[in-house]
């Protein structure tokens, strides 16, 4: 589907058509009657008949036409509007995340390819917007403004100012990406500002990255117009931002959830400057839980108005990101609707896009496997044959990173290490195992070793080369030799995620497009993540999603101690800093 500027699909032709049957001088195509409907402009809920030609809503009320359904008193929405999303989180490719979520009423999603970005580069946005223009699904895209995120990191590509003002203008490109280095907005970095500049120049919004940044920082960051975030994870840490004239996405992924700290945010002064969005869910959780339907129901089971609800997930992400042809049912927006039996408990029973049915009762029942696109060549170059995950000792206390559940932030702090023939060891007793990150998009050999808690296992390794944000592998284990065997099984299936036990592979996903993404749909990849996390406990983990977790363990722009190739990175100072306590004193 091409868009125009506006997020239209409309071309002059069409519109003659659609003005055609809005006048009544032509039937239209469907009359949806005997249904009450949400008016997010107005918050009523109407009862008069929905009026669709080409796609369109045309009007309301009786129109002569070609076809009449008849929704027998039930409840119809406009189609639900994912405001930040990784696709790639997914694992699935876009189609096969296309068909994950419209079952459960996302009509529209803002996908940030940073991911892919990070990997394979502007060919990685090149082969996501190619997709989305061949998809149901109205995928719209950001732009990745970070690749890669910080400097204290190998990604696969360096995305500048001039690399990604090409994109600027693209129709499907709607805002400039999740802004994760506050700290290069705040000392006013030239490349930074220009990706801003640039974007505000084209009349899109720049989305915000600022976990727990407060006071003078954030006020610094907002000055050059940084518009929202979606990072807040507690109350305090919302309003302050809120005040200060953020627009907040409240978050619920597989590894950061957030719902229930924020609800109390949501209040009828508030709610219009509030939006929904998972930004990194797993497939299980998708099929299983839905998407930002299960926000919807969850914030309504807990007192929210339903309407409001249901606005924060179609109307504030529309004029959020100037979307005006989804997110409200009326003449002009797209013919993208769901139906549902009773708005106090949101279930959605039917999804329309374009005015055509596409799902029923939670099951696609239109073709959604979309043409055969070509990904680029995963990177996956590592240099093998220098593999080393020894840890000369240099002292006796080393930094450890301490996963916080349920959330990607992780603590610091200070372990008494294992020392055993001048080499530090994991210590799974104390559940103090090694973790490591490894190059994988040039052949290097660069390798960070560190340690961490909270895995739990008691012996083998997992890995993965979905590493946030620069997606080298990343593996957790006791042994050395699991470790590095765990890496090669990855080099050796062109990416993806592993579990591994006396050096021998006990599970995995392939993972070929990036490494990142499979090209089978979504309940395949589930049925082999259920084997991959049944291997996980097997070897020890008490973590829900031990994958999710890990995959976050490399991100050096979440707080507070992170691990990449370079070594260990201490976020809230934003330095490189030592394994050993003893080596700075």
């Amino acid at each position: 589907m091409k868009v125009n500027e506006r997020g239209r699909w409309m071309d002059a032709m069409n519109t003659q058509r659609l003005l055609e049957a809005a006048r009544g001088d032509r039937p239209v195509d469907l009359l949806i009657r005997n249904t009450r409907w949400v008016n997010v402009f107005s918050g009523e809920i109407m009862e008069t008949p929905i009026a669709v030609a080409g796609g369109y809503i045309v009007g309301w009320g009786e129109h002569e036409a070609e076809r009449v359904l008849d929704l027998d008193g039930r409840y119809v929405s406009p189609g639900l509007i994912d405001a930040h999303v990784h696709i790639e989180s997914a694992m699935v490719g876009p189609f096969g995340f296309a068909a994950a979520v419209v079952p459960h009423g996302t009509t529209s999603v803002v996908a940030d390819p940073h991911e892919i970005a990070n990997v394979l580069g502007t060919e990685g946005i090149a082969y996501m917007v190619d997709c989305g223009e061949q998809s149901l699904l109205n995928i719209f895209f950001t732009l990745p403004s970070c690749v890669p995120a910080t400097g204290m990191e190998s990604s696969g590509a360096v995305l500048d100012a001039s690399a990604l003002k090409p994109w600027v203008s693209h129709p499907r490109i709607v805002a400039l990406a999740e802004m994760m280095n506050f700290p290069g907005v705040i000392h006013g970095d030239p490349d930074v500002l220009a990706k801003i500049g640039q974007m505000h120049g084209a009349g899109k919004p720049v989305d915000g990255h600022s976990p727990g940044l407060s006071g003078a920082g954030l006020h610094a960051y907002l000055l050059p117009g940084i518009a929202s975030d979606h990072e807040c994870t507690s109350l305090a840490e919302a309003r302050e931002k809120l005040d200060a004239g953020m627009h907040i996405m409240i978050r619920e992924g597989t590894g950061a959830r957030n719902l229930d700290a924020l609800l109390p945010l949501i209040t009828a002064r508030t709610a219009r400057r509030l939006m929904w969005c998972t930004d990194d869910r797993h497939p299980h959780d998708l099929l299983v839980e839905g998407g930002i339907d299960s926000m919807v129901r969850r914030a309504v089971k807990a007192g929210v108005d339903p309407v409001c609800a249901i606005q924060m997930a179609t109307l504030n992400p529309a004029e959020y990101f100037r979307l005006d042809a989804v997110g409200a049912i009326a003449p002009g927006r797209r013919a993208d609707l769901i139906v549902m039996e009773n708005i106090e408990d949101p279930v959605v029973q039917q999804v329309y896009i374009g005015g055509r049915q596409v799902a029923v009762d939670g099951r696609m029942v239109v073709d959604n496997s979309g043409p055969a696109i070509t990904p680029p060549p995963a990177s996956m170059h590592v240099a093998l044959d220098r593999l080393d995950f020894a840890v000369a000792a240099r002292g006796r206390r080393i930094r450890a990173i301490e996963t916080v559940p349920d959330q990607i932030v992780t603590r610091s702090a200070i372990a008494e290490a294992r020392i055993v023939n001048g080499r530090a060891l994991s210590d799974p007793s104390r559940d103090l195992l090694k973790i490591a990150v490894v190059e994988r998009h040039r052949a290097t050999g660069r390798t960070g070793v560190g340690f961490v808690r909270g895995f739990g296992l008691g012996r083998g390794a997992l890995a993965a080369t979905v590493a946030h944000d620069s997606h080298n592998i990343v593996a957790v284990g006791v042994e050395d030799g699991d470790l590095a065997a765990a890496t090669r099984a990855l080099v050796d299936m062109g990416g993806g995620l592993v579990a591994v036990d006396q050096e021998r592979v006990i599970a995995s996903v392939p993972l070929p497009i990036a490494g990142l993404m499979s090209d089978q749909p979504a309940e395949r990849v589930c049925a082999g993540l259920d084997e991959l996390l049944a291997a996980a406990r097997h070897l020890g983990s008490r973590l829900a999603d031990p994958f999710m977790t890990l995959s976050f363990m490399a991100l050096p722009v979440i707080p507070a101690l992170k691990i990449t190739d370079m070594g260990l990175v201490d976020v809230d100072q934003f330095k490189q800093v030592s394994l050993f306590v003893e080596d700075e004193v």
